[in-house]
């Protein structure tokens, strides 16, 4: 009987042989991390979708329009993250399944319509992925990996990016 997935990395992921000059044991660490930050990515990307979805009120085709770019450039960051995985020698566990279980993003809320609930909905997931894309950086930088790192500084600006967009629609009327 399989033993089901959990938020914590696999002990021993399977690796690739390559040619890539980060050692094995580093590569193995930085494939696990990089599997939880392709989890909150595929989780981001269909949380983006809902709201893109589901939005409702004078603000719709502007929210709808938004919404559906975050979406797109998610997808850009799933791509992006899959293909650091691999090009290390690890296997991108990128399944929506996989992703459920082990993302780090709240549930988002299923029962909003009102554009300003998906502007609050939208704007704390990205704020969740943003600091997990963070903390990412730090832990590859630490592992010796510039690459990795900057990687998720690209990640990490285009998210601050959106969330700027998005809370935009609710800034001003505070």
């Amino acid at each position: 009987m399989k033993k089901p997935l959990s938020n914590k990395v696999a002990e021993k992921p399977l690796m690739y042989e390559t040619e890539n000059d980060i050692s094995l044991s580093r590569r193995a660490e930085l494939n696990a991390l990089m599997n939880l930050r392709l989890a909150d990515a595929v989780d981001l990307q269909m949380q983006m979708k809902q709201a893109h979805w589901n939005v409702k009120g004078p603000s719709f085709i502007a929210l709808h329009e938004l919404f559906d770019k975050v979406a797109e450039a998610v997808e850009g960051y799933v791509d992006t993250i899959a293909e650091r995985i691999v090009q290390l020698g690890g296997i991108a566990e990128g399944t929506v399944r996989v992703s459920a279980l082990r993302s780090r993003l709240a549930e988002y809320p299923l029962q909003i319509a009102e554009g300003t609930a998906h502007v609050e909905g939208v704007a704390r997931a990205l704020s969740t992925f943003g600091r997990e894309a963070r903390g990412t950086i730090e832990e590859a930088n630490a592992l010796d990996d510039a690459d990795t790192a900057d990687v998720f500084t690209e990640i990490s600006r285009g998210v601050d990016q959106w969330l700027w967009f998005v809370e935009a629609h609710s800034q001003a009327t505070k």
